[in-house]
């Protein structure tokens, strides 16, 4: 059974990497890219395509054609009856003196309830977050995704240098002797980890990892600098990548082999110092998900068994996909205690006693995938939708009305009151661009802006300014808002912050009607079936945590290449639901014994 998984995650990779290879090629048509070009995508598509036949013993071609084309074709016969913003512009008019572009396929060609998986790479790539690339597992990131890493980068640098953090970098190549030494701990990440073994034609006379994650890398320096309490606390952060070699079906922002991260590596003298630092950090990683993106978390720590490996406790904030009834890891921060001082032999004179003392450590972490997250909590059927606070672009400005007959002063005038109030906004710290392209309708930038997710977009036309107004258009409800132009910078501001507060609450109320209490083991399979996330009662045992795994998983169906998966312990939430009194059992039916605490289970990415 194991193989046939791994077959079928084979399957899915194959065919997720021919989607993109074959709208790689559709693109370099569609631009009338160089033949060449064309004829080097081609020749990838064709043996992407070989692979797969020579994998499955099915002919893709086909079978895509009777999906793709025809299907195509019967959707271009609808499209006549809907409104053109969904599809595309299909006749070339005239907009000033130029021609306006024929665009295709512009919009998303799958709803996000019929088929999640592909509506998801759709709006990534269509929104111009991600490009594919010719490794399986690792992606481009576009600047329009990278501009939201970095308004992350930038919250969190500020917040950790505010509590002593400096920033550092250590190599990304860890030996195989110190990875031996820390052997139990990298256990759990052994598979994923990918070796250098070669050096041009020439073998390494040791390979050489490249680092999963760097406690292996950081703490035998960490060992060097320690030697008296007065060398303590190091606060070290490095913004960085790691590399780590799924093999599960792998999904762009969420699951890669490649992915960027920061990793916080503190040591302290004492343990209190020490736990306190975890929480406030974990507070901050909520503050991510909550203050930037929109997106309620629950807070709570790891059970033994989701524990990080060589840690003595395991802090988390769990984020809630309702498309896919799936929760999602957002960030942990890890109390390490003095497991790893004591192998890397991290040790102060205290100086009390003059006795030698183990160091109290703490690592913490979060990573690109918070993308991905915002993607699936907040896009829906047009494309992304995106918080305000972590746009880079909030406002777009599109001048409407340049129709041919239209003065050639008066055209000036517009653009010149675009540009005006281009600089207004910027003025008063909105993030605002103007889209001035003359080969472009208005209407087909809408769709484009709309796609990406803008948060508002302002049209002005010229019987907007004669009447000193705009109308401002909200991307999260499709709302059309006409404002005062003399005081656009204080509605636009205002209206920012009620977009934010809308996706929160919404968001919010998503995870609050699939949140669920339950004491009964047919009630809890029940809730899962219904997309659920589920707080139980719980013994806290691992065994225990994989028999509910494994008698949760039944009749399980998830989408096509994804692991099938019962319910996994996501964490233990600080906020209990309720108070756990004596004789309540554990949720399992066979394992009686006494529950400790409230336990939040769910499926899991």
């Amino acid at each position: 059974m194991a193989d046939e998984g791994q077959g079928q995650g084979d399957k899915a990779e194959l065919k997720s990497l021919i989607d993109a290879q074959g709208e790689k090629v559709r693109q370099l048509k569609a631009n009338k890219s160089p033949k060449d070009q064309v004829d080097v995508a081609v020749q990838e598509l064709l043996s992407l395509k070989k692979k797969y036949k020579d994998l499955t013993g099915e002919d893709l071609s086909a079978a895509s054609a009777r999906k793709g084309v025809k299907k195509e074709k019967k959707s271009d016969d609808k499209k006549e009856n809907k409104p053109p913003a969904k599809a595309e512009e299909k006749s070339a008019s005239k907009e000033g003196e130029r021609e306006v572009k024929k665009q295709t396929r512009l919009g998303l060609e799958v709803a996000k309830e019929d088929n999640l998986s592909e509506w998801y790479s759709q709006v990534i790539t269509k929104a111009e977050m991600i490009e594919y690339y010719d490794v399986s597992g690792c992606y481009i990131l576009r600047p329009w995704s990278y501009s939201i890493w970095e308004s992350i980068k930038a919250y969190f640098d500020t917040e950790i240098k505010k509590m002593g953090v400096e920033n550092c970098y250590f190599p990304m190549f860890v030996s195989a002797a110190a990875l031996e030494k820390e052997k139990n701990h990298i256990a759990d990440f052994a598979p994923e980890v990918a070796w250098v073994t070669r050096s041009g034609k020439s073998e390494l006379k040791e390979p050489i990892a490249i680092r999963p994650t760097s406690e292996t890398v950081m703490y035998p320096t960490y060992s060097k600098w320690v030697q008296s309490y007065r060398d303590l606390p190091i606060k070290l952060n490095q913004w960085c990548n790691v590399v780590r070699w799924e093999f599960k079906h792998p999904q762009p922002f969420l699951r890669t082999r490649e992915f960027l991260w920061q990793e916080g590596h503190t040591a302290f003298a004492t343990k209190s110092e020490a736990e306190k630092e975890v929480y406030i950090i974990l507070e901050h990683y909520a503050d991510i998900y909550e203050k930037l993106l929109a997106i309620p978390v629950v807070r709570g720590r790891k059970t033994e068994k989701e524990r990080f490996p060589g840690g003595d406790f395991t802090t988390t904030v769990e984020a809630y996909i309702s498309a896919s009834g799936r929760a999602i890891q957002g960030a942990t921060s890890h109390h390490l205690g003095q497991n790893f001082s004591k192998m890397f032999e991290i040790v102060f004179e205290d100086p009390e006693t003059q006795e030698k003392q183990f160091v109290f450590q703490n690592s913490w972490g979060i990573t690109t995938r918070t993308i991905g997250v915002m993607a699936m909590v907040h896009g829906d059927n047009v494309g992304l939708v995106l918080p305000p606070r972590v746009a880079c672009v909030q406002v777009i400005i599109v001048p409407c009305g340049l129709t041919a007959s239209l003065a050639q002063d008066v055209r000036k005038a517009l653009m010149a009151r675009c540009e005006e109030l281009c600089k207004e906004l910027e003025a008063a710290g909105i993030k605002v661009k103007g889209d001035y392209r003359d080969n472009y309708s208005p209407g087909w930038k809408f769709n484009h802006w709309e796609l990406k997710g803008v948060p508002i977009r302002i049209e002005l036309g010229p019987r907007d300014m004669k009447q000193g107004q705009f109308v401002a258009v909200r991307r999260d409800t499709n709302e059309k808002l006409t404002l005062d132009l003399s005081s656009a910078s204080h509605h636009v501001t205002e209206l920012l912050e009620k977009i934010h507060h809308y996706l929160f609450d919404k968001a919010k109320k998503d995870l609050d009607d699939h949140l669920t209490v339950s004491h009964d083991w047919k009630a809890f399979v029940s809730s899962l079936d219904q997309k659920k996330i589920i707080q139980a009662p719980f013994c806290g045992e691992e065994d225990c945590e994989d028999k509910i795994k494994k008698d949760s998983a039944k009749d399980v169906v998830v989408e096509e290449g994804a692991p099938s998966m019962g319910a996994k312990g996501l964490c233990i939430p600080f906020k209990q639901p309720a108070e756990i009194k004596p004789g309540m059992n554990c949720i399992h039916p066979h394992c009686g014994k006494q529950a400790k605490y409230y336990t939040l289970f769910g499926r899991s990415y």
